[in-house]
C-alpha cells in the first residue's frame, strides 16, 4: 500500500510493475470473515445475450471509488489466472480532493459456467484488506444477479484499528456502490 495526494494514473504502468512481483498475501480462508452481496439485475436476456465483456475488464466500481489497470490490458490480450490488477482507491470517494492508496490484487480463478461467470481474486501484499474477493454475474431459473462474495479480514494493523469506525463502513459503500454501477451497465443494454 502506498499512499500519494496526486493522481498516479500516469504512472500506472510503472505501479504495475513493480505490484507483478508482489506475492499475494497469506491466508487461512476458514479464518476470514465471509460476505455475500448481490443485487437482481432487471434484464430479460439470458447469461449468453448479456455482453460482460466490461466484467472482465474490471469495470465494476465507479471510477470516483477506484481506478485501475490491469496487466491483460497493459499486455493487450484476454484476462488470465496470474494477472494483477493495480487498483488507486480515492478516499474520500472524489477524484479530485482525496488520499490515493495504491495496491494490488492478482487473478485466481476465471469463472466460465453454464449459468456462472466471473472472476476471483487475491490480495497482495501491503494491500489494506487479505483474502479472496469472487465477482459473478449468475443465471438462475431465469433470475440474473450479480454476486460479490467475499473472505477477508484487514491485511495490517491500522486498517484492523480503523476496521470498526472507517474501514468496515467504507468497504460496505464501496461494494453498494459496486452492485450499483454493474447493475446499471447490464440495464442499459
Amino acid at each position: 500500500m502506498k499512499v500519494y495526494f496526486s493522481n498516479q494514473f500516469n504512472q500506472f504502468k510503472k505501479h504495475l510493475d513493480i505490484l507483478k512481483s508482489k506475492n499475494v498475501m497469506n491466508y487461512d480462508k476458514v479464518k476470514l470473515i465471509e460476505k455475500i452481496t448481490e443485487i437482481d439485475i432487471e434484464t430479460k436476456k439470458s447469461i449468453n445475450g448479456i455482453d460482460l465483456k466490461f466484467l472482465f475488464h474490471y469495470k465494476i466500481f465507479p471510477d470516483n471509488i477506484l481506478i485501475f489497470k490491469t496487466q491483460w490490458n497493459d499486455e493487450n490480450r484476454e484476462i488470465k489466472i496470474g494477472d494483477t490488477i493495480l487498483q488507486q482507491v480515492f478516499i474520500p470517494p472524489l477524484k479530485s480532493f482525496s488520499q490515493k492508496i495504491i495496491f494490488g490484487v492478482r487473478i485466481k480463478e476465471i469463472i466460465n459456467e453454464e449459468n456462472r461467470k466471473g472472476f476471483s481474486y487475491e490480495t497482495l501484499e501491503g494491500h489494506v484488506e487479505k483474502g479472496i474477493s469472487t465477482f459473478t454475474i449468475e443465471d438462475f431459473n431465469q433470475k440474473i444477479t450479480f454476486k460479490i462474495h467475499t473472505f477477508s479480514t484487514p491485511g495490517n494493523i491500522f486498517s484492523k484499528l480503523l476496521a470498526p469506525i472507517f474501514s468496515i463502513p467504507y468497504q460496505t459503500y464501496c461494494t453498494k456502490q459496486a452492485l450499483k454501477n454493474v447493475k446499471n451497465q447490464i440495464e442499459n443494454q
